[in-house]
């Protein structure tokens, strides 16, 4: 009894929060929506933290995915469109997608970016059917804190992540086992 009770709360939390979010859904975004809101989050993006755009201008290429939604009740899912830019223009699209199984409750978007530093991790991402955080090259998560202490010298990884604008009340967040695939738009 008592179990069913936390169960139809969580569901009930769960629709509230489903409902009263103002974004849009991030299933099949065309290629004009997904440059536009690309545009608008990286501007944010370098207004708030300005080491991103020096980031950017070393930067190899740079996967965006403005808007991902993540959800889930015991099972989860999670999946948004993005754009990888180089040199400021956009040279394809992507989507990521997650599964997830656990204990877990609640709808949460939030967006992140991956600035791809050497040739070879942004080759990996254009060779590998389905580019899988977690496997490949290494991927180190920044925050704004972390950003400001970069330098040249201490940019030795291959792969640098900021997630941002964070919405909702989701149990576990990360971007293990995110599968990220090119897609036409």
């Amino acid at each position: 009894m008592v179990k069913a009770r936390i169960g139809a709360s969580l569901l009930a939390l769960t629709l509230v929060i489903t409902t009263s979010m103002n974004t849009r859904p991030a299933l099949a975004a065309s290629a004009a929506e997904i440059n536009r809101d690309v545009d608008a989050v990286l501007g944010k993006l370098y207004a708030d933290v300005p080491d991103a755009r020096a980031l950017s201008e070393k930067a190899a290429g740079v996967l965006i995915f403005p808007n991902v939604v993540k959800a889930g009740f015991l099972l989860g899912a999670q999946y948004g469109d993005g754009a990888l830019r180089r040199q400021g223009r956009t040279v394809a699209y992507y989507n990521t997608v997650a599964a997830s199984y656990g204990l877990q409750a609640g709808v949460q978007t939030f967006g992140y970016v991956l600035f791809f530093m050497t040739e070879p991790a942004l080759e990996y991402l254009n060779k590998s059917d389905g580019f899988e955080l977690g496997v490949g090259p290494s991927i180190v998560v920044l925050d704004a804190g972390k950003a400001k202490t970069m330098t040249t010298t201490t940019m030795q990884n291959a792969i640098y992540a900021f997630i941002f604008d964070q919405r909702g009340l989701m149990a576990g967040m990360g971007l293990q086992g995110s599968k990220i695939s090119r897609i036409d738009r």
